[in-house]
């Protein structure tokens, strides 16, 4: 098990080294947040390749998830941050350091992100590891539910909120129909979620799955309280007026019936 997570965590930092290199060239460190999908899909086959196949269909269900979520995830972001100038979270770093940023990237972005992504992955690495069940459990099909409940929340979410906004006359407007009525983030839970399904799949590894549980409330906890629903509420809260009433009628990341508008 050592061995396998050592050639996790290798794979993770040769490829976020390259991005890093990648972005020193563009200048625009914001191109990690395209590769962060993705980075879990390559760790996922790594994992693949170097670990023995007692059942191989669970091994090929696991990689295949992972990598399907990796790529959407990859796809989508890289569609909407082509050709736009470097998010404000890296240039306001960026200016913060001066001509220190080109170095300072490597630990303060990607070596980080990349030590985040190798310590989440790990049921990723438990999933397909020898001491599995030879079969498939109830933990493979609460894995599954989880992993498509989540999926449809994370990718029907990002669907319609870029067709809301490539509606002009939504400029400056909030999101609140569709998934968005129920949750102010379905995207956000939705990635949660697929890590507590990756999660169950890592469990059929008893002792050792159990021990994987701190990936998915990682994952959880940098989602609401970090990267995801705190940072971009800050933002939102100062450019959108309507966005308290928002906050009023709808919850924040677990979905539930919206509330009655305040008046």
């Amino acid at each position: 098990m050592i061995e396998l997570l050592a050639a996790g965590l290798i794979a993770i930092m040769v490829y976020m080294t390259v991005l890093w290199l990648i972005s020193l060239a563009l200048k625009n460190s914001s191109i990690v947040d395209i590769f962060w999908g993705p980075g879990f899909a390559l760790a996922g086959w790594v994992y693949f390749l170097f670990t023995p196949s007692p059942f191989l269909l669970r091994k090929l269900l696991v990689v295949a998830l992972v990598s399907i979520w990796g790529l959407r995830l990859g796809i989508y972001i890289g569609m909407r941050n082509i050709g736009k100038p470097e998010d404000y979270r890296y240039q306001k770093w960026r200016q913060a350091a001066g001509d220190k940023w080109w170095w300072q990237s490597l630990f303060k972005v990607f070596l980080l992100q990349g030590l985040l992504m190798w310590l989440i992955s790990s049921p990723l690495a438990v999933a397909q590891i020898q001491y599995t069940m030879p079969y498939f459990t109830i933990f493979d099909a609460i894995g599954i539910i989880l992993w498509i409940t989540g999926f449809l929340f994370e990718a029907i979410g990002d669907w319609q909120l870029r067709r809301f906004k490539a509606d002009p006359s939504n400029k400056g407007k909030v999101m609140r129909t569709g998934l968005w009525q129920y949750t102010r983030h379905p995207n956000y839970f939705g990635d949660a979620t697929m890590w507590w399904g990756y999660f169950a799949f890592a469990v059929n590894a008893l002792p050792l799955g159990l021990m994987t549980i701190y990936s998915p409330i990682l994952m959880t906890i940098l989602l609401m309280r970090v990267s995801g629903v705190a940072l971009l509420e800050q933002n939102l809260k100062k450019t959108k007026p309507e966005y308290a009433d928002y906050i009023a009628s709808t919850n924040s990341f677990f979905p539930g019936l919206p509330r009655k508008r305040q008046e």
